[in-house]
């Protein structure tokens, strides 16, 4: 699959280097016939990442196989499987490059949130057209009283707006336990801030909720995250995860990203595959299958450091 690519200005010189492996495999307990499938599996070049090399591969190999360009300027892909097969098998493999991304020092003078959120209605650049895409409710995003209470507390009368926004990060780091059996894709909002318990893509959507609730544009990141292995231990193929995050609209520095799983600003860990409104948008792989029956779904992500060889 060739990747669209795109330039970094004129100097820029990438601070980390990785290589991902993505399998999803699905076992399906009877022979599936017809299996149309949509891959969000491509990282996404923009300003603060280039990708090197990109490839996907399916067992059984598809039939038909589109590339394409979604809404939102994500890479996907279309694919379709003719014969029949009882697994499938999707492998993505890319190298990426990173650079560095404005600092906690850079985000601290930023204008006062109410400024940015008059500005919303107000300006008419194409820079905050676009960002008014992300700042109403989505499939998975809406907000309510306790929403937009619980934003407050962060987002004080006159509070610089990134300020603000890393203190609701690092609240919901606080406030809210990691726990993969307490939702699903489709709990609520309401039930997520109600039992304070979730993944990383509910309190990537929780704090979307917050920000758009007092009239902050916010949008949904899908990527992967380096993770570290205990000390003197090797580094475990298929141990690393899916990761989603927050991106927030700032007039002066352009799109800041949050992840409030991980209670940081984003810097050089975290690999972007692509973004939108919610989950909904940005789904690593979602399709339709004809028979089956009932399937199981196993998923391993493999993020390795790679030596950084200069200049992108």
């Amino acid at each position: 699959m060739k990747v669209p690519m795109i330039e970094w200005p004129i100097g820029a010189v990438a601070c980390a280097r990785y290589r991902v492996v993505h399998e999803t495999r699905y076992q399906y307990q009877s022979t599936v016939t017809l299996s149309q499938q949509y891959l969000h599996m491509t990282p996404r070049p923009f300003a603060w990442q280039h990708t090197e090399s990109h490839l996907v591969w399916l067992d059984p190999v598809v039939s038909e196989g589109r590339d394409g360009v979604d809404y939102f300027g994500n890479n996907v892909r279309h694919v379709a499987l003719t014969v029949p097969h009882d697994s499938l098998l999707v492998h993505a493999e890319s190298t990426v490059l990173l650079r560095a991304r404005p600092t906690l020092a850079r985000i601290t003078a930023t204008l006062p949130w109410e400024s940015v959120r008059d500005m919303m209605g107000k300006e008419k650049s194409a820079a905050t057209l676009e960002a008014c895409r992300y700042l109403y409710a989505s499939p998975h995003v809406h907000w309510f009283p306790e929403l937009e209470a619980y934003a407050r507390l962060s987002f004080t009368p006159g509070r610089p707006q990134l300020d603000a926004a890393l203190d609701l990060t690092r609240r919901i780091f606080e406030d809210f336990e990691f726990d993969s059996k307490a939702t699903e894709i489709s709990t609520p909002l309401e039930q997520v801030l109600r039992g304070r318990r979730g993944v990383c893509q509910d309190f990537a959507q929780l704090m979307i909720g917050c920000l758009r609730s007092i009239g902050l544009p916010a949008r949904y990141i899908s990527g992967y995250i380096l993770t570290h292995p205990p000390e003197g231990k090797p580094r475990l193929v298929g141990a690393d995860a899916s990761h989603a995050w927050v991106s927030v609209y700032c007039p002066s520095l352009g799109w800041v990203d949050f992840d409030p799983t991980n209670r940081c600003l984003v810097q050089h860990e975290h690999i972007t595959l692509g973004w939108g409104r919610d989950f909904s948008d940005v789904t690593p792989m979602r399709g339709i299958v004809l028979g089956g029956g009932r399937q199981e779904l196993d998923v391993q992500v493999t993020v390795t450091p790679l030596p950084v060889l200069g200049g992108a």
